[in-house]
């Protein structure tokens, strides 16, 4: 998996720093404080996968981790939270409701029991040697509205109700991964609503890609309708996710974790001189099919189920064709038509981009918390007050009055002027002109939207407009001096 830039290199994560320090030292058990705040900015991205049961979350959390650990034998954890990330020795904690861990023995041939049970569980602490996970924490949730209560209960305790319960682990992601198969449901959509994040940290993946549609058999490549259905479904949920991804979770998975032989894919060049009806009567054959049209390049039973579980009938159906080159060959077409790549990206490029500032947001939320509980409260606000005035972490306050207009008024003006900073790569897309524009087009135009902006004030609906515009005449008027 790509990794992401060393956060010393980012304003915000400097500014922070600084503020960290600063507040160190003032004394007492201040620099305590600043250390368990430190430990969420300087921990990778963490990034939370939600979905319903049998979404293939766990499937593709193996896939980005390159190794079959989710829902897997070694540990009866499939319907608790469980957050993923790098450590050695491969090890297991169970953290229950009240706080306290318990270690788990890993046992890679047989299931470990857990020592709580599931009901108080908060959720299970996973190390792994990965160096995908040195770059992203991965948590894995049960499941949403699933026939189970416990399931769906366990998931909003972490990602709605979690904070306070769970702060103590830092297990407050800054980001999510949100599966759905075709259309997301009304319930899905609500749930999604009452995390604490915006479309910019929110990822929808249209899961199951290579069976979409009519499948694999079907009039058209199911592949290239996922990618048209996901476009389509990008626009209508632009108030709820960044973009949509499709994706095929099982050739993902069988691409990334190494499961791929050069025996399983010289099995499946067997199959390619068949047609693809063929194929299917191979594959559905509850017998050796030494006597089927194909002759000696027919499979046995215990092949043939293995590539199905691992390839599925579009990886059998067109990965037949590239197998005679070798798994190499084959795990290369597997991971390019998974889409995991395009996920990937995602992943490392806008959505971690808006979880840095959802993390400065957090941690200059437990700084507003601390001043309000701690007996240095006036030096801790004045400290946070100087972080928040920050050219640096300005974007955080623009994060942050969006993120309040979107509960309040998610089609207003303001919120899309909001959300247009916020997207921009440059000063010239703040104010919606092109990256070319010059210097003195970005200021005319900034001066233009500032005085808009003034005289919005005088007719707001809410509160949080009045916080939004003061924020956008802020960053309108900083552009109108430096364009």
């Amino acid at each position: 998996m790509t990794t992401y830039p060393p956060p010393a290199a980012d304003p915000v994560h400097a500014t922070l720093d600084q503020g960290l320090h600063q507040l160190a030292a003032l004394g007492g058990d201040l620099p305590a404080h600043a250390n368990a705040i430190g430990t969420i900015l300087w921990s990778p991205p963490r990034v939370v996968i939600v979905g319903r049961l049998k979404a293939g979350k766990s499937t593709l959390v193996n896939a980005l981790i390159g190794a079959p650990v989710a829902e897997t034998a070694a540990l009866e954890a499939t319907n608790v939270v469980t957050v993923y990330q790098d450590g050695a020795p491969s090890r297991a904690e169970v953290v229950g409701v009240d706080g306290r861990r318990h270690a788990v023995a890993i046992h890679h041939h047989q299931p470990s029991r857990l020592p709580v049970e599931t009901l108080d569980i908060a959720f299970v602490d996973r190390w792994l040697p990965s160096s995908a996970l040195r770059g992203l924490t991965l948590i894995d949730t049960p499941g949403l509205s699933t026939l189970t209560v416990a399931n769906d209960a366990a998931t909003r305790r972490v990602t709605i109700d979690g904070f306070e319960q769970t702060r103590g682990a830092s297990i407050d992601a800054d980001a999510a991964v949100f599966l759905f198969d075709a259309v997301p449901r009304t319930d899905e959509i609500e749930f999604l609503s009452q995390l604490p994040f915006t479309p910019l940290n929110t990822l929808g993946v249209l899961s199951r890609a290579d069976s979409f549609g009519e499948g694999a058999l079907g009039r058209r490549d199911p592949l290239v309708h996922a990618h048209e259905h996901a476009a389509r479904m990008a626009t209508q949920l632009s108030e709820t996710v960044n973009t949509v991804v499709p994706i095929s979770g099982l050739m993902a998975q069988t691409s990334h974790t190494g499961m791929m032989t050069e025996h399983l894919a010289g099995a499946l060049a067997r199959l390619r001189p068949l047609a693809p009806l063929e194929v299917i009567r191979v594959l559905d054959s509850d017998e050796l099919a030494g006597d089927e049209p194909a002759g000696d390049d027919v499979l046995p039973l215990a092949l043939r189920v293995q590539l199905l579980e691992l390839l599925g009938e579009y990886g059998v159906l067109n990965g037949r064709h590239v197998a005679p080159h070798g798994a190499a060959a084959l795990n290369s077409w597997l991971t390019e038509h998974s889409g995991i790549g395009e996920l990937q990206r995602a992943l490392t490029s806008s959505t971690a981009r808006f979880a840095v500032l959802h993390r400065a947001h957090r941690i200059l939320a437990r700084l507003d918390q601390l001043a309000f509980s701690h007996p240095a409260r006036e030096r801790i606000r004045s400290l946070a007050a100087q972080l928040r005035a920050s050219p640096a972490l300005h974007l955080v306050a623009v994060l942050e009055d969006y993120q309040r207009m979107l509960r309040i008024d998610p089609r207003a003006e303001v919120t899309e002027d909001l959300r247009a900073v916020l997207l921009a790569s440059s000063p010239a897309g703040r104010v919606g002109l092109p990256d070319h524009a010059s210097t003195h087009e970005i200021a005319a135009e900034a001066h233009r939207r500032l005085g808009h902006a003034q005289r919005r004030t005088l007719a707001t609906s809410s509160a949080a407009e009045d916080a939004a515009l003061v924020t956008l005449i802020r960053t309108y008027t900083a552009l109108t001096i430096t364009g």
